[in-house]
């Protein structure tokens, strides 16, 4: 072919590195659209477990030294209060959950809390009902007071709207007035399916996954915002939860989304009937 042994061998080197520049950039590129679909949540170790559903195996190190290179950087963190009123008359359930936040099946196991979020110079109150065996919110209410009526009957009411209960069904919560209300406990008795559980006196990690998610939602989403009215947070808090349902994946389900581990465990039931 009249090429010298010199001109050869520099054409192989040089087409190889096009080739891995050309990879390179499609890798960033990957990169760059997984953390923006994630909202700019996503750190590396979420977009290696993202990029190995595409069967794009890299090492997390690596991930994460491309990000710093694309400035690509996961939305700060920071710490939030947890508040509960426990100081109340009401009768306190025992704590039936005991951290077994373990469930195989649907309707089986749900846990519930309350949070504070602020707008402008006052306070709006989400309450939360997560299912453990899929971590999906399948209830949840804001309001500007915290009435059981305005909190976790809500939540309640939207999550049985939602799903079923199994025959053995355990609610757990914290012993906040409004969980132990006269209300709710003739709620949940009229509901021979129901056991109430609670936490132990001040212990946080009774109630693990639901102050889990509190922290999540606040240092993915809602510090990243300056809320000015009630129903601006009832949008953003539904855009978000809507979006952590559907999307997010969870290392404690295997990195699939709550939608997913839903799917897959409905399947099981389909399959077994």
């Amino acid at each position: 072919m009249k090429v010298s042994r010199n001109a050869y061998y520099n054409w192989i080197k040089t087409k190889d590195n096009k080739v891995e520049k050309e990879s390179l950039v499609l890798l960033k590129e990957r990169i760059r659209s997984i953390f923006k679909q994630s909202r700019q949540i996503y750190g590396s170790h979420r977009v290696q477990k993202m990029l190995e559903r595409e069967n794009l195996y890299y090492s997390r190190s690596y991930i994460a030294l491309l990000m710093r290179q694309m400035n690509l950087k996961s939305v700060l963190r920071r710490k939030y209060v947890i508040t509960t009123d426990s100081n109340h008359a009401f009768g306190i359930a025992d704590n039936k959950l005991n951290r077994d936040f373990n469930s195989s099946q649907l309707g089986e196991k749900w846990v519930s809390d309350i949070t504070y979020i602020r707008v402008n110079n006052d306070w709006n109150y989400l309450t939360t009902v997560i299912d453990l065996a899929d971590r999906k919110v399948i209830g949840w209410s804001l309001s500007e007071d915290m009435t059981t009526e305005n909190t976790i009957m809500k939540a309640w009411l939207h999550a049985r709207s939602n799903r079923s209960l199994s025959s053995e069904f355990v609610f757990h919560s914290d012993r906040g007035i409004q969980f132990a209300s006269n209300k709710m406990v003739k709620l949940f008795s009229f509901n021979r399916k129901t056991t109430q559980s609670m936490s132990r006196k001040g212990n946080c990690w009774d109630n693990a996954v639901s102050e889990s998610f509190f922290k999540t939602i606040k240092s993915e989403w809602l510090y990243r915002f300056k809320y000015t009215s009630t129903s601006q947070l009832n949008n953003s808090v539904a855009d978000y939860i809507n979006w952590y349902n559907t999307e997010r994946i969870h290392s404690s389900l295997g990195y699939l989304s709550p939608l997913e581990m839903e799917i897959k465990l409905r399947g099981k039931v389909n399959k077994a009937a």
